[in-house]
């Protein structure tokens, strides 16, 4: 699944999700954190995203999850960044503030450094956020910081296209 590739009709995944968000006509906003805009790059370079694509925050820093999403400062100090809680704040704070239909967030530890065996490196938490409920998900991926980046990514995608498919 390199390169975003799903090998369906030789799509990729990101064009798969920009179609299914286009002919909901739903719109899409992303906070990225760990991921560090790969999932913002993967759906701008699709011609033609600006109908569905709206923007995407890269919230690295707890002030800026702060800041940007409005994510409160008692949930990441008592949760920590990595956390189920955070994504979730993250991905309805970006929903809200583009308001948009979708929101989703990815917030995780990449690597090599930073891990503790609580929060082990590739543990990523990953959230969408439709304005009724806000799934987020526990994900522990397994490489160097680029591997778990990439499945992360690809991870965050495959999350809305299993949402916008569900009917």
């Amino acid at each position: 699944m390199e390169n975003g590739d799903d090998n369906r009709e030789g799509e990729t995944l990101e064009e798969i999700v920009g179609k299914l968000l286009l002919q909901q006509k739903k719109w899409l906003a992303i906070a990225e954190s760990c991921t560090g805009g790969g999932i913002a790059a993967r759906m701008t370079r699709i011609p033609g995203s600006s109908r569905y694509f709206d923007s995407a925050c890269v919230t690295y820093s707890n002030r800026s999850k702060e800041r940007l999403l409005g994510v409160p400062n008692a949930l990441l100090a008592e949760k920590g960044a990595v956390s189920a809680e955070v994504a979730a704040a993250m991905a309805e704070g970006i929903r809200k503030k583009a308001g948009v239909d979708l929101g989703l967030s990815v917030t995780g530890i990449a690597g090599p450094d930073g891990g503790s065996p609580q929060k082990p490196v590739g543990l990523v938490y990953i959230a969408l956020s439709d304005g009724r409920k806000t799934i987020p998900e526990r994900f522990q991926f397994h490489g160097d910081r680029e591997t778990i980046q990439a499945e992360a990514a690809q991870t965050a995608l495959e999350k809305v296209r299993r949402y916008l498919t569900r009917g």
